[in-house]
């Protein structure tokens, strides 16, 4: 086997033989998979991941409501079920519409929750396998080499780090089929059905992770221009086919998607720039040696704090893998033809150039910030970079090193270079994700006693009011729409809006008085003194939400922080008076 193009195709192989292999690299895929989400599967219908409850809280609705709308016939875009009385632009947030619709029947069977573990197990099986099919089949390596890349493509750190509940990120799959589409074009005589089938993909990825497309088109980009300047004629030979493949796609892209860009760009609700602090939200330097807290490595305490959140490690490759990944470049470089130092050229630049970005618009080493500025402060405010975190680029290093190392295990094989892949990859093995359990939806709701008190369509709120760190309207919502009981309307919510600085996003609505107050006292447990004018505002932000009744469990679940429900129950009859006990929930007339 020789290191090819990267628009090489397969010679015809015995399926049989392809066959075993495959079969193998699927099993190995899914096993990981549920290892890594296993401690979900212990109670699929409660279980919660730890660090990132509200995101999973989040995706469970966005299944639910995907589902209640495709069989009800209402927008699967937009809805007015949540932040009453604007409605949120679902085309700005992470819809997932695909998977909602392709997940109804389970959703409303079996539950969200099981919808949502079932995606989340197949995301991380798929893109190992997509990637293993992309590395032997379109890149002709062999089925060791392949599955050796597929695998870390798959369970790399990032893929992992974003397992905690990022329906959207895990979704990695989507990538090798667009790159095997996308270096297809070039054929000559299938380019209408080659840019058919490419649309088709660019929608469906649109709607599952829209922020992972735009950098599939980025680093398709880099890395095809600058093989191409290696390569030219072979290059201007394919260009012809390849740009008319390239106008199909687009045209059947725009076409599907024509209705979520428009509420995307111009719709109501909709924002430019999430409102994330880049500088936050950037990869330390030294994040890339470091190891993943979810790894063997860091199961055995040697993990670090140096990403924003848990959910985030989207390098953390380790300094054994980092000095494998530039031994395999130059061992593959010397002696290699022509041809070939093209596609490792194209590799290693593209790796070079998403590294650097996803560093951000300041260098920060060892979370300490720096006012050395880099080139992604020249692209920062640009359209669509503005609502993507630059920390993510570094995701997009991940299959660059899975090739490289895909390519040397094939070009290379030796027992020596064995050895150094495993030093290099056992320590990034992963673990389990840490899980937890929600609080049980109050039997308020899974009796349907709710239906009393509140018509069809009307408002409920929940104290305290929906966000991002305490989900427990959303998942009631949920709940009361899966299981077919009907619908309410809730105040505020977790999803991301118009409201931020400079017409940036913000994560839920900019709040109303009586939200935020009820949202320091869940946070810290401290009634305030409650006076005439606290209670005067929010009667009038029950006004303006227009709710019929206010809604307290027992146990309200804090995705970030512990919750003091009596303190809660205090603040809240001290605004609105006594509460009646219906069930078990404290509840106030609207």
């Amino acid at each position: 086997m020789t290191l090819t193009s990267p628009v090489a195709t397969a010679p015809p192989v015995v399926e049989s033989r392809r066959r075993r292999p495959d079969v193998v690299v699927a099993l190995v895929a899914l096993g990981l998979a549920v290892l890594v989400t296993g401690g979900l599967w212990a109670d699929p219908n409660r279980g919660a991941i730890t660090v990132n409850s509200s995101d999973q809280a989040f995706f469970e609705w966005l299944l639910t409501y995907g589902a209640h709308a495709v069989t009800h016939g209402e927008n699967p875009l937009f809805t007015y079920l949540i932040n009453v009385p604007d409605g949120v632009n679902l085309a700005v947030n992470t819809s997932i519409t695909v998977y909602a619709v392709v997940f109804a029947p389970l959703t409303l069977l079996a539950g969200p929750q099981w919808s949502f573990l079932v995606i989340l197990t197949l995301n991380l099986a798929a893109t190992a396998y997509a990637w293993y099919l992309l590395m032997s089949r379109g890149f002709r390596l062999g089925p060791v080499a392949a599955a050796v890349g597929g695998l870390f493509c798959g369970f790399a750190p990032g893929m992992v780090s974003h397992a905690n509940a990022h329906l959207n990120w895990t979704a990695g799959w989507l990538v090798p089929l667009v790159v095997w589409r996308v270096f297809a074009l070039r054929g000559p005589d299938r380019w209408l059905r080659n840019g058919l089938i490419l649309g088709v993909l660019v929608a469906m990825a649109f709607s599952i992770a829209a922020e992972g497309l735009f950098f599939t088109a980025l680093a398709c980009g880099a890395f095809l221009g600058v093989w191409a300047l290696s390569q030219r004629d072979e290059a201007r030979a394919a260009l012809p086919a390849f740009w008319r493949g390239l106008a199909v796609t687009a045209a059947v892209a725009l076409a599907l998607l024509s209705y979520p860009l428009w509420l995307h760009f111009f719709g109501p609700q909709r924002f430019h720039g999430t409102g994330f602090d880049p500088t936050v939200h950037n990869e330390d330097l030294a994040a890339f040696g470091a190891f993943p807290d979810r790894s063997l490595a860091g199961a055995a305490g040697l993990g670090t704090n140096l990403a924003p959140n848990p959910t985030e490690e989207n390098s953390f490759f380790g300094v054994p893998l980092l000095i494998l990944a530039v031994a395999c470049f130059v061992l593959l470089w010397r002696g290699a033809s022509v041809a070939r130092r093209a596609t490792l050229r194209a590799l290693a630049i593209t790796a070079g150039v998403f590294f650097v970005l996803s560093l951000g618009p300041k260098l920060k080493v060892f979370e300490q910030h720096t006012e050395i500025p880099l080139p992604y402060q020249l692209l920062g405010g640009l359209p669509v970079f503005n609502a993507a975190l630059p920390a993510r680029l570094a995701l997009v290093v991940i299959p660059l090193i899975g090739l490289l190392l895909a390519y040397a295990l094939d070009a290379l094989p030796s027992r020596r270079l064995g050895v150094a892949f495993a030093v290099a990859l056992l320590p990034l093995v992963p673990v389990p994700l840490h899980t937890t359990v929600y609080e049980p939806i109050p039997r308020f709701f899974t009796s349907g006693t709710w239906r009393q008190y509140v018509t069809e369509g009307g408002v409920l709120a929940p104290v305290p009011p929906t966000s991002d760190v305490l989900p427990d309207g959303q998942r009631w919502q949920t709940y009361a729409l899966s299981h077919g009981q009907g619908e309410f309307a809730i105040p505020a919510g977790f999803f991301l809006g118009p409201g931020g600085p400079d017409g940036k996003g913000r994560i839920g609505p900019v709040p109303r008085p009586s939200a935020e107050l009820l949202f320091q006292v869940a946070q810290t447990g401290q009634v305030p003194p409650i006076t005439d004018a606290d209670r005067a505002a929010a009667r009038e932000d029950l006004r303006y939400w227009n709710a019929q009744v206010v809604v307290l469990a027992d146990q309200v679940h804090g995705a970030k922080f512990a919750v003091d429900q009596p303190a809660l129950l205090r603040a809240t009859t001290e605004l609105l008076g006594p509460p009646v006990r219906v069930d078990d929930v404290w509840l106030w007339r609207g």
